[in-house]
């Protein structure tokens, strides 16, 4: 006789929760909010707390469950900040998957402020050849509730407090766009975790059409930032083969019409690596794509060398040349401090081996 595959709560909004439970439930569905509730709060499903009778106690268990993550391994990084951890997660069919919890400058009344990195794949089909996810090609992507589980799981077992979100971890999270839309509605329900959209954001190398998707949801607030990496075509194709399908001057023009509010800035994320995409000319593209767009904050990343690398990280005299170039051509610049690098924690280095 063939189980009936129970539905991951984590993977539903209040009202989908709801809907859920009128339609598989003999009885007790008009307790779906509270549980939803003790769920995001407790990560327990417990309708018998609720006063139920044994048979809808029961239907409820037949039909949900909470699909909590288990947490494989975790390993730290003291910064100036704090501690910068990744925690290996695995998934219930025993594949791993990897967050990181960065260290944040503290709130003015010096409460400490962190955000959590979060993967929407296992592994990535992107290729993008200084990431080491990408290494070796996709496996599969996640669920929106093992997206979402990264949040609950990482709050409840390790208490990690994490005011914003970013999806900046393993895969592309475009590529795997139901998901994640289905994440991102989970995750602001405001029975649930209540994450505003100003607090998450997404990060993507551009796929062809997947910017003018992502717009389609009609989250004004969402925060976006591209992986540029390169000002022209061919030092952008060398490191990242979406490009080949998708070339600057579509993705510039994409990006261009993407903003819903006055106030909106792209972030675009620039790894810095010695030989490739370090020159005075590259620099003078990456303004002129910075000016076609709009608002743009360019993120400087060092290149953080994983278990394949392309080549050195730079030095910090190449940083600041590199910098003062940006700044020459007028772009609005942060310089990324790398944090997480002794555990492969840091851009472009999850997925590889882990340091035990």
């Amino acid at each position: 006789m063939k189980t009936r595959a129970l539905c991951d709560l984590l993977g539903l909004t209040s009202d989908g929760l709801a809907e859920a439970a009128r339609s598989s439930l003999p009885s007790g569905a008009g307790v779906a909010n509270q549980l939803y509730q003790q769920v995001f709060a407790t990560g327990l499903l417990e309708p018998a707390s609720l006063g139920l009778t044994e048979t809808s106690v029961r239907a409820w268990h037949e039909h949900f469950h909470v699909g909590l993550l288990e947490v494989r391994q975790v390993v730290d990084e003291e910064g100036e900040l704090g501690m910068t951890s990744k925690a290996v997660l695995a998934t219930s069919d025993g594949l791993t998957l990897e967050c990181v919890r960065i260290p944040m400058p503290p709130h003015p009344d010096g409460r400490p402020r962190a955000t959590l990195c979060l993967s929407s794949q296992i592994g990535c089909r992107m290729g993008c050849t200084f990431c080491e996810t990408g290494h070796g090609g996709l496996t599969r992507n996640l669920t929106a509730g093992e997206i979402v589980s990264q949040v609950l799981t990482t709050r409840l077992k390790l208490g990690w407090e994490c005011g914003n979100l970013v999806f900046m971890g393993m895969g592309e999270p475009l590529d795997n766009f139901d998901a994640l839309a289905q994440a991102l509605r989970v995750l602001g329900d405001r029975r649930g975790f209540a994450y505003a959209a100003e607090r998450i954001t997404i990060c993507t190398s551009g796929p062809p059409g997947a910017v003018t998707k992502l717009r389609s949801l009609g989250m004004a607030r969402l925060g976006l930032s591209i992986s540029l990496n390169g000002g022209s075509d061919g030092s952008r194709g060398a490191l990242m083969p979406v490009n080949r399908a998708h070339n600057l001057a579509a993705l510039t023009a994409e990006l261009a019409a993407y903003s819903q509010r006055k106030n909106f800035v792209l972030g675009a994320n620039y790894c810095l690596i010695p030989g490739l995409n370090d020159t005075r000319e590259e620099a003078r593209l990456v303004g002129e794509f910075c000016r076609a767009v709009g608002r743009v904050l360019v993120n400087l990343i060092p290149y953080n060398p994983g278990t394949v690398p392309l080549g050195r990280a730079p030095t910090e005299e190449e940083v600041v040349q590199f910098s003062l170039w940006l700044k020459e051509e007028g772009c609005a610049l942060r310089r990324r401090v790398t944090k997480g690098a002794s555990i492969m924690a840091a851009c472009g280095q999850l997925g590889g081996a882990t340091p035990l």
